[in-house]
C-alpha cells in the first residue's frame, strides 16, 4: 500500500526527465550526427525550382505562427525545429497550394510533437488554432502524404542536436550556462523561421547561435579581444568547419536579430486599428494571411 501511494505521488508529480549522460559526450556521437546532418537538409532553391504558389514571406508567417503553438502549448524545445525542417522537406519534393500551407505546418507540428513530446499536441488543438480552416480528416491525410514524401524519416539532426556537444566543453559556470543555452535556442528559433538560413547545415547554425549568444552577453569580454575568436575557432575545428564561414553565419544571425528587433519595435508603433484588430492580429491564426 505504501509502495502504490509513493507511485502515485510520482505520477502526479512533473513529467521525469532523462538526466543528462556525460558518456554520450565523450563517444562518437557528434561524429554521427556530423555524418547525419546532410541527409536531412532541404534543397535551397525550393522556392525557385519546385513551388509555384508558396514565397518565403509566406513561410515566415507560417514559421512564426508554428513557433508561437509551441510556446503557447508548452512544447519541448525540440519541436519546433523539428518541425520546421520537415516542412522544408517536403516543400522541396513536393508543391503544395498556398491555401493547403497553414495545414502542411500543423501536420509538420504534429508529427514533431509525436517524435518529441511527452505530451504531443492534439488535431482537436491544432484545428482550433488555425481557427477551424481545416478538419481531422484533412490532418489525418495530410499526415500520411508528409510521412510517405519523407520515407517515414522524420527523425531528423536539428540544432539542437548539438548543443550539449557545443556548451558542455566551454565549461560556462552554471550561474551563466542556462541564461546561455536560452539565448541560444532563440538563436535557432530565429533561424528556424528565417529562410535565409535553409542553406546552413544545422551544425552550423547551432554552432553560430552559441557563437552570437556568448558575444551578446558579453561573456567572453573578462579573457580579453580574443576570446571570441578562439571561441569561434574552437566550434568551427569541433564541427570541421572553415572559421570564416561560421563568422559569417554569426554575423548574418546577429543581422537578422537587429532587424527583427527593429520590425517589432515599428510594429508597436500605435496605428488607427481599433483594439479588437490589435488583438486578432497578435493570435496565431494571423497566418491565414498569407492567402489573401
Amino acid at each position: 500500500m505504501n509502495m502504490d501511494r509513493q507511485l502515485l505521488c510520482l505520477e502526479a508529480g512533473p513529467v521525469p526527465r532523462a538526466q543528462p549522460d556525460p558518456v554520450l559526450l565523450q563517444s562518437r556521437v557528434l561524429c554521427e550526427l556530423l555524418a547525419a546532418e546532410e541527409r536531412y537538409l532541404p534543397s535551397p532553391s525550393y522556392f525557385q525550382c519546385v513551388q509555384q504558389e508558396v514565397r518565403p514571406h509566406m513561410r515566415r508567417i507560417l514559421a512564426n505562427w508554428m513557433l508561437e503553438v509551441c510556446e503557447e502549448q508548452s512544447c519541448e524545445e525540440d519541436v519546433f525545429p523539428l518541425a520546421v525542417n520537415c516542412l522544408d522537406r517536403f516543400l522541396s519534393i513536393l508543391s503544395v497550394e498556398k491555401r493547403r500551407l497553414q495545414l502542411l505546418g500543423s501536420t509538420c507540428l504534429l508529427l514533431a510533437s509525436k517524435m518529441k513530446d511527452t505530451s504531443p499536441l492534439t488535431m482537436e488543438k491544432l484545428c482550433l488554432y488555425s481557427d477551424y480552416s481545416f478538419t481531422e480528416p484533412d490532418l489525418r491525410a495530410m499526415e500520411l502524404l508528409v510521412l510517405n514524401k519523407l520515407k517515414w524519416d522524420i527523425a531528423a539532426v536539428t540544432p539542437r542536436d548539438f548543443l550539449p556537444h557545443f556548451l558542455e566543453p566551454l565549461c560556462i559556470p552554471d550561474a551563466k550556462g542556462q541564461l546561455v543555452r536560452k539565448h541560444t535556442e532563440t538563436f535557432i528559433a530565429l533561424c528556424a523561421s528565417d529562410c535565409n538560413f535553409i542553406t546552413f547545415p544545422p551544425s552550423i547554425i547551432a554552432a553560430a547561435s552559441v557563437a552570437a549568444a556568448m558575444t551578446g552577453l558579453r561573456l567572453g569580454d573578462l579573457g580579453g579581444p580574443t576570446l571570441h575568436l578562439l571561441i569561434t575557432e574552437h566550434l568551427a575545428r569541433a564541427i570541421r568547419c572553415d572559421p570564416d564561414v561560421l563568422q559569417a553565419c554569426q554575423e548574418q544571425l546577429e543581422n537578422a536579430l537587429q532587424s527583427t528587433i527593429q520590425q517589432a519595435q515599428t510594429d508597436q508603433v500605435p496605428t488607427s486599428k481599433s483594439t479588437e484588430e490589435v488583438e486578432r492580429s497578435s493570435t496565431p491564426t494571423d497566418v491565414l494571411d498569407i492567402d489573401l
